[in-house]
């Protein structure tokens, strides 16, 4: 059996290779990666590994020429929700146009299922918790590239009988996050602060709420987003299942330092959605979900893992497409 893992050197698509390669008999793994936001040590042995663009059409379709792929998994794009008003261009090529590549060659090679790693983003502002029939409505060009993915998966199941399963984590955390792209996830950020001896930061006044997802728990039901009949064309919320306030889990973070006098800086507030969670009872009954690791102890596996990890360059943007009404912090 084949299968493909997209951004395979990125904190989901490396993790769930390696869990794929400990638990599934007889797979073989191809892992494409360009390693603009994962890093090559991430990536599991075993793992036949192309350090490829998905824009380098040509070179993707060797690829999918070379290899009898059952599975497509797509966890590659650039996830910086915030930062994607200032870099329009880049976040619909990288999380738009790369797809469709994708979904072009899937329904060129014949796949059995495409499994695509969506957003929250998509629900934009709406009634909490969201639920997979929440009506979308993005508030940012990524959430409208993550829907824009999702609509066009839908249009290839009915006009080229491409089979698809939608998942729309939210707020993965764990071992082999990018701590060093400052765009990113807050957890990932806290804890490059940290090492560092900065203070933590919040932007506006930390009431925003959010659920965060370690990232061992969702591994399994992943897999079973392509395998199983039921979650074909469905979408499916993939994560926490307790909402927490930013300022909380500051303090949570606090606690797993053990140096709750920590500092935090509170910033200028930002353009996004204030509360944001999603409900988690159709990936229980169709995924065999289950939320096992605390906030805290997620926390404390991904912090002690991070102490052990190299010294990287932080990521940072020589220039955006748009500078106007950027964030004071990002200019």
């Amino acid at each position: 059996m084949y299968v493909l893992v997209t951004g395979v050197a990125g904190l989901i698509g490396s993790r769930f290779s390696k869990w794929l390669l400990e638990n599934i008999p007889k797979i073989t793994v191809v892992g494409i990666d360009d390693l603009s936001g994962g890093y090559k040590e991430h990536v599991p042995p075993r793992t036949i590994f192309f350090d490829t663009s998905l824009s380098e059409y040509e070179k993707v379709e060797e690829i999918f020429k070379r290899y009898n792929f059952d599975y497509v998994f797509h966890f590659a794009a650039y996830a910086a929700e915030g930062l994607s008003p200032f870099i329009r261009k880049f976040n619909y090529q990288n999380n738009l146009m790369n797809t469709t590549n994708l979904i072009n060659l899937s329904i060129k090679y014949p796949i059995k299922r495409f499994v695509f790693t969506s957003s929250m983003a998509v629900y934009g502002r709406g009634m909490t918790p969201f639920s997979e029939d929440s009506i979308p409505n993005p508030i940012d060009p990524y959430g409208i590239a993550k829907f824009s993915c999702e609509m066009d998966l839908k249009v290839a199941k009915d006009q080229h009988n491409l089979d698809y399963c939608i998942i729309r984590p939210h707020n993965v955390y764990g071992e082999n996050q990018n701590i060093w792209d400052k765009y990113r996830n807050v957890l990932g950020i806290w804890t490059y602060k940290y090492l560092n001896g900065l203070p933590l930061t919040i932007y506006g006044d930390g009431k925003q709420k959010r659920a965060f997802t370690y990232i061992e728990d969702i591994l399994e039901p992943l897999w079973k987003a392509a395998t199983k009949k039921e979650a074909s064309t469905e979408i499916i919320n993939l994560g926490g299942v307790k909402e927490t306030e930013l300022k909380e889990a500051s303090e949570i973070f606090k606690k797993v330092i053990d140096d709750e006098n920590y500092p935090v800086d509170f910033l200028q507030e930002r353009h996004e959605v204030k509360d944001a969670w999603s409900t988690h009872e159709k990936s229980q009954r169709l995924l065999d979900f289950e939320h096992k690791t605390s906030l805290e102890e997620g926390l404390r596996k991904m912090i002690e893992w991070s102490k052990e990890q190299p010294s990287r360059e932080i990521k940072k943007w020589d220039h955006y497409e748009l500078e106007e009404n950027i964030y004071d912090f990002w200019k």
